[in-house]
């Protein structure tokens, strides 16, 4: 079996006319209180872009300080920096099934990358015990994509030691409410204590900003100047800081938690009607702004479902996972119904048969 393809990313699954649910971006338009100022920093272009007061405001919403925080040009950056400017790193291990740029990232800078696997038997729940002891640097997502599992805090942070660089990827943890209705419950992001620890942020997928690059990283101080000092320089352009200073502000931080709960309801939807249909199951407990499926023959009713005007992000570019998995991202109630429908007629009609000595073929429509 070929190993699978890390450069695959879900906007190549969503072809223009087909309806989206590849790519785990919020689709409404920015609100005002954030628009206007992405808009009014296109009025200060003739200066250099100036990160100290969407620093600032960064490390205030986490209650860290300012030199704990360096702004990126998107979560995928802060990959490309900690590959590069962790040149002494000799085992690093990222944890899979999830996001493939970091490793993509770490392979591209020299590394020999380590694979652990989460199994799907286990609900793809992290165990520290499958992390090697000897590893210095250990990758993964939390929520994780694809799978949409949130592990505990306590279990991730069980991975930071000394000697150690412990990255989280947390781009959907706005995403994520507790029981109780409070938001990022297994967030690490205020975690100044844990040694190596680095969470890496996005702003572009609540608020729907993928096209504008944002994010940031948080990290002890001199690992802060290690990953800054490997930036090129004015790398986060000024309506890109803008940005990133509204979304740390209060109103930002509540209206995240409001759009967290309306995602859980339509995500629980979603869960239903999926799990209502033959065959197909969502694996894990859904956390996030996506769901992973499982469904023999995943490779075929995604084609089919393209023809049918439909894209889905397909499973095989995943380490762990593989042609039978398919994720569909969280959207509307009445989406989520017509998707199910047609997904439903697919699964109605009979499937070609593979014939005898035929290899599932591992590919598709990647362009």
């Amino acid at each position: 079996m070929p190993d699978p393809d890390l450069g695959h990313h879900g906007d190549a699954e969503a072809t223009p006319g087909l309806v989206d649910l590849a790519v785990n971006v919020r689709r409404a338009p920015p609100p005002d209180w954030l628009a206007g100022p992405i808009a009014a920093a296109l009025r200060d272009l003739a200066r250099y872009p100036d990160p100290g007061p969407a620093r600032a405001a960064v490390a205030a919403r986490h209650g860290r300080p300012p030199a704990e925080v360096l702004l990126t040009a998107g979560a995928a950056e802060a990959f490309v920096l900690l590959a590069r400017a962790l040149g002494e790193v000799r085992r690093p291990v990222v944890v899979h099934p999830q996001f493939t740029e970091p490793e993509a990232a770490l392979r591209a800078a020299g590394h020999d990358v380590r694979r652990v696997l989460l199994p799907a038997r286990t609900g793809f729940r992290l165990d520290p015990a499958l992390v090697p002891a000897d590893a210095d640097l250990v990758v993964l997502g939390n929520p994780t994509n694809p799978t949409s599992v949130l592990h505990p805090a306590a279990t991730v942070a069980a991975l930071a030691r000394p000697g150690r660089v412990l990255v989280v990827d947390e781009a959907f943890a706005d995403s994520t409410t507790a029981p109780g209705g409070g938001g990022e419950p297994e967030s690490l992001a205020g975690r100044a204590d844990l040694p190596g620890l680095v969470v890496i942020r996005s702003l572009t997928k609540t608020w729907g900003l993928a096209g504008l690059r944002v994010g940031y990283l948080l990290a002890a101080a001199d690992l802060v100047d290690r990953l800054g000092a490997a930036q090129p320089l004015w790398a986060v352009s000024t309506p890109a800081l803008a940005a990133a200073r509204a979304c740390a502000s209060a109103r930002a931080v509540a209206a995240e938690r409001g759009i967290a709960a309306g995602l859980a309801a339509d995500r629980r939807h979603l869960v239903a009607r999926l799990s209502g249909l033959p065959g197909v199951r969502v694996e894990g407990a859904p956390a996030s702004a996506f769901v992973l499926v499982h469904l023999r023959g995943a490779d075929r009713v995604r084609l089919a479902l393209r023809a049918r005007g439909w894209a889905v992000r397909r499973g095989d570019t995943f380490p762990g996972l593989g042609a039978d998995w398919f994720r569909v991202a969280v959207r509307d109630t009445a989406t989520t119904d017509a998707f199910t429908a047609a997904l439903a007629e697919i699964l109605a009609e009979p499937m070609p048969r593979r014939g005898p000595g035929v290899p599932r073929r591992e590919g598709g429509d990647h362009p």
